[in-house]
């Protein structure tokens, strides 16, 4: 088990809008209590309370994997209108207590399903850069974690 530093920094945070999954078109997912889950370089995921899931629609495989920072992940195939997408899905079952918090949620693979966050639909939450806007916000420190964005103005408007 290795713990989450800043050479592999892990965050979690509640998405702060509902989020919604769509699997060919059909609903599979709907939760106001995602947890969003920032893993060193990689995109981020969100893992949903199984409560929120149509889970009737998932069927566990025999495939596990094991993160060190995590722990054991499980998977799910996603069997709907004649569809059927092998280990699409995974959980942490038990996971390492730095991320606990994850513990029996699951997570969707965003190449088989489509994410509909808040009034957004799932094509304009595509084209939202999430990481893009978290760098450019504060990071604690009083500074912003990138080089700020262009202005989209020359000055103050002239009064006449």
């Amino acid at each position: 088990m290795k713990t989450p530093d800043e050479s592999h920094p892990i965050t979690l945070e509640r998405e702060q809008a509902r989020v919604r999954v769509l699997f060919e078109g059909h609903e599979i997912a709907d939760s106001v209590d995602v947890i969003l889950l920032r893993e060193a370089g990689y995109p981020p995921v969100r893992y949903f309370p199984r409560d929120d899931v149509r889970m009737m629609f998932l069927r566990r495989t025999h495939k596990v994997t094991h993160c060190p920072y995590k722990g054991d992940a499980a998977y799910f195939t996603i069997y709907r209108d004649a569809k059927v997408i092998d280990d699409a899905v995974w959980s942490y079952e038990d996971p390492y207590p730095a991320v606990g918090e994850i513990g029996g949620r699951v997570a969707f693979y965003p190449q088989h399903v489509e994410f509909q966050v808040g009034a957004l639909t799932a094509a304009q939450t595509e084209s939202v850069d999430v990481g893009e806007v978290v760098r450019h916000t504060d990071s604690g420190s009083g500074a912003s974690q990138a080089e700020r964005w262009p202005s989209t103005v020359d000055g103050p408007a002239e009064q006449g």
